[in-house]
């Protein structure tokens, strides 16, 4: 077994350093990057002519796409890189959504298809939510939303009627890895990604129209705020449609694994679109979960912004964690304690399967033995840290720690979170 790689701090946030390669694809997107229309007639447009399609089906898309769109072109400082990434995810989401519409008026049925008490993941960035995600999705018993699905639920009408010994789909989402860790090699440090690893409904929730990872693509704060303060139950239930698509497909029955991030400020539209669902929140030190997503933010930012300011980054994402832990304690009595559960970190760490154990017996499910061996397979061969781990550092956005501590103590006392680290 090959040793794991040493852990590492990037040292290049504020001036990302790019091979040669990158930097000549950079050059090359240029132009097209010029071309981008960025109103939401020539997405529609666009999208319709590649797709084959026009029916999108019920309008909720177009007023937070607007405000997106708008937002991502006048105050996220995109790169062209960043122009054609985010134009082209808009396209994809919207002829994602033409193929959708396009089954339901081929299978009408499947509006009756039941997606019936799911598991669902709540929780930030950084609290283990990927690795309980992907652990608990390794039951052969549960469906979950493997990454090349996410991305696209439907293969496109040309590839619709193919016989194929690999899923195109699952090639593209392959290739998109494979370019994504030759852009930013230590990117699977902090998020180790597989074509058939168990992904969020964020993208469903994107297909919808309104997502909180627009914020991740863009930063803005016209959209933070169009997002915040709009009710987001039309596009949950938009998610849940996807998700019938998706099982309407499966020939096996079993009950869903979900997960995301977004759910955290989002308990009233996620009980109302799963009346039936087993919630578990994550939780764990939010002063460690704000270095580790600023540091993972800001590096993801090299890709898409012009100029990448760590402090502008770190900051926006500090405010966006504090909003989101302040939602999760005064909203977290909307679900019901028959049917949810709080998971601390520590406590997930420190015994993987005992806790999925506990998660099993509030849905009501069997921990089998083949879902036992099944999660123990999987953990033999995903260790944690495999790739190797990041050191995060406050200082590297201009936080300080002891203010940090203070803004957050609000969230630790009342779920009894474990600090990490020496203050």
């Amino acid at each position: 077994m090959n040793p794991r790689p040493v852990d590492l701090h990037i040292d290049d946030l504020a001036n990302p350093l790019f091979s040669p390669e990158a930097e000549q694809m950079f050059q090359a997107v240029a132009p097209l990057a010029e071309s981008i229309g960025w109103t939401l007639d020539a997405a529609l447009e666009q999208a319709s002519v590649e797709a084959g399609l026009t029916d999108f089906g019920e309008d909720i898309y177009s007023e937070p796409l607007m405000v997106f769109l708008r937002g991502a072109r006048e105050e996220a400082g995109l790169s062209p890189m960043g122009e054609v990434t985010v134009w082209g995810q808009v396209i994809q989401f919207l002829k994602n959504r033409l193929l959708i519409e396009e089954e339901f008026k081929r299978h009408p049925e499947i509006a009756g298809e039941v997606i019936e008490r799911p598991l669902i993941i709540a929780g930030l960035p950084r609290t283990g939510t990927t690795h309980l995600h992907n652990l608990i999705s390794s039951d052969p018993g549960l469906h979950f939303l493997p990454w090349w699905e996410s991305l696209e639920p439907l293969p496109p009408l040309a590839e619709s009627e193919g016989r194929f010994e690999v899923d195109p789909r699952w090639h593209r989402a392959a290739e998109g890895i494979a370019m994504r860790d030759r852009l930013m090699p230590h990117f699977k440090r902090m998020h180790d990604m597989w074509p058939d690893h168990a992904h969020e409904e964020i993208h469903l929730l994107a297909i919808a129209g309104s997502t909180m990872f627009f914020e991740t693509l863009a930063p803005s704060e016209s959209w933070r705020e169009y997002y915040c303060g709009t009710d987001q139950t039309p596009w949950y239930a938009y998610m849940r449609r996807v998700l019938q698509v998706v099982q309407s497909r499966r020939p096996e029955s079993g009950r869903w694994i979900l997960k995301s991030p977004q759910h955290l400020e989002q308990f009233g539209p996620l009980a109302r679109t799963f009346p039936d669902g087993t919630f578990v929140v994550t939780h764990r030190d939010p002063v460690s979960i704000t270095a580790s997503f600023a540091t993972m933010a800001t590096y993801s930012a090299r890709l898409s912004q012009r100029v990448v300011d760590p402090v502008k980054v770190g900051g926006y994402w500090a405010r966006r964690i504090e909003d989101m832990l302040r939602a999760c304690v005064e909203d977290r009595e909307i679900l019901a304690p028959a049917c949810s559960m709080d998971v601390r970190f520590h406590e997930f760490m420190a015994d993987d399967l005992a806790t999925v154990e506990a998660i099993y017996m509030l849905a009501g499910k069997p921990f089998t033995r083949e879902a036992r061996k099944s999660m123990a397979s999987f953990m033999e061969s995903h260790p944690r840290g495999k790739h190797g781990r990041i050191l995060y550092d406050l200082g590297d956005f201009a936080m300080d720690r002891r203010e940090r501590r203070q803004a957050l103590g609000f969230y630790v006392d009342r779920f009894g979170v474990e600090i990490e680290g020496s203050e």
